[in-house]
């Protein structure tokens, strides 16, 4: 047992709340449809964490290829409508699947379905929250999945992202993203006999992305996409481990600290909720471009941001929103939510917070964003 795992066991032995995440290549047979023997052992490890105190929220893959096999439709489609309609056939599959299992139990599951839009907006943001304590308190098991069916960007095998913000969501202590890989190895293994599992390292550590990179282990897709959702995991404070889903008892495998799979620590210290909320936004239309001054004092002297250093302001927004604050050079630095809306910001931008009652007739606040409302990266 690696000596980080050994010393960090008492965490996950204490903890309370998991998010596990499934993917389509584990659940899912190509042009067949779901694999109910995988879900069938997947809720009985499911079960067993329950049995030891730790309440457990499944992000489930599966319904568009579940809904492909439904529909007959012999192979996956370019068409976003039709990934859609593929997607809304096969959520009821799915759904009842997990329910059948979950039955022999005697637990009770239940769906809930987010989009981005859903995690972006504030009061949906504390419903879905506050759904999920309730379905705890209720001994309930919540199944989450994207809502494909809504969607109108291009539908992405990517529950990696949602897995990550439901831990944001909830303050899970562990995100577990199952997958049919051991884990991040420092290369790919298919291509080189030297490479190496990657037991454990930081969250977020832009080197481990290199190893996911171009000639990294599954570099076009899946793993870069489990590291970059473990960066948003530890937001929270929250765990995450990648592990080979078709191991036996793998997740009690993960409780007990064994030498399994690719463990990524959180290094920075926990967000408040509310920041958590702001960080976690996926798109951001609107940019504030900052000038070298405001950005070391945002960076370095956690300062709020001031009119007087914003340089150029980019799409539309009111007050209240959440929107991207760059340097110059385009890099975002920091993300937060704005006092005055875009027709105002551009008449005050460049002034001092002592002109904002001259120019306008009128002062909300003195900063442009408060620190309080401030994540910086």
């Amino acid at each position: 047992m690696h000596d980080r795992i050994k010393h960090d066991k008492g965490i996950l032995k204490a903890s309370k709340v998991w998010v596990v995440k499934i993917g389509s290549a584990l659940l899912t047979h190509p042009q067949a449809g779901l694999n109910t023997e995988v879900i069938s052992h997947l809720v009985d490890q499911i079960i067993t964490l329950r049995q030891q105190g730790i309440a457990v929220v499944l992000v489930s893959s599966g319904s568009i290829a579940e809904g492909l096999r439904r529909l007959k439709i012999p192979r996956r489609p370019k068409e976003v409508h039709k990934l859609q309609a593929a997607a809304a056939a096969g959520q009821m599959g799915l759904v009842h699947s997990y329910a059948l299992e979950f039955k022999r139990h005697d637990v009770v599951c239940a769906q809930i379905l987010l989009t981005h839009a859903d995690l972006a907006n504030r009061m949906r943001y504390l419903n879905a929250r506050r759904t999920m304590q309730t379905l705890f308190e209720m001994d309930a098991v919540p199944i989450v999945n994207e809502n494909d069916t809504v969607v109108t960007e291009e539908i992405r095998a990517d529950n990696d992202t949602l897995g990550a913000l439901v831990a944001n969501l909830i303050e899970a202590d562990a995100l577990v993203l199952l997958t049919d890989q051991n884990g991040l190895y420092t290369a790919d293994p298919r291509q080189h006999a030297n490479a190496e599992l990657v037991h454990i390292g930081d969250a977020g550590d832009p080197e481990l992305s290199k190893m996911a990179g171009d000639g990294g282990a599954l570099g076009t897709g899946g793993m870069i996409t489990k590291l970059n959702a473990a960066g948003k995991a530890a937001r929270s404070g929250t765990l995450t481990v990648i592990v080979n889903g078709q191991e036996n008892d793998i997740l009690q495998s993960v409780l007990d600290g064994k030498k399994v799979g690719t463990w990524l620590f959180p290094r920075q210290q926990k967000m408040a909720a509310r920041k958590q909320w702001i960080a976690g936004q996926a798109k951001l239309s609107s940019r504030l471009m900052v000038d070298p001054g405001a950005a070391k004092v945002l960076q370095n002297e956690g300062r709020s941001l001031l009119p007087i250093g914003i340089k150029e302001i980019s799409g539309e927004f009111v007050r209240g929103d959440i929107v991207s604050v760059c340097a110059l050079s385009g890099e975002e630095i920091a993300r937060g939510i704005v006092n005055y809306s875009s027709p105002e910001a551009h008449k005050i931008i460049g002034h001092s917070s002592s002109q904002i009652g001259d120019i306008l007739g009128y002062v909300d606040d003195p900063e442009m964003i408060h620190r309080d409302n401030l994540v910086v990266y």
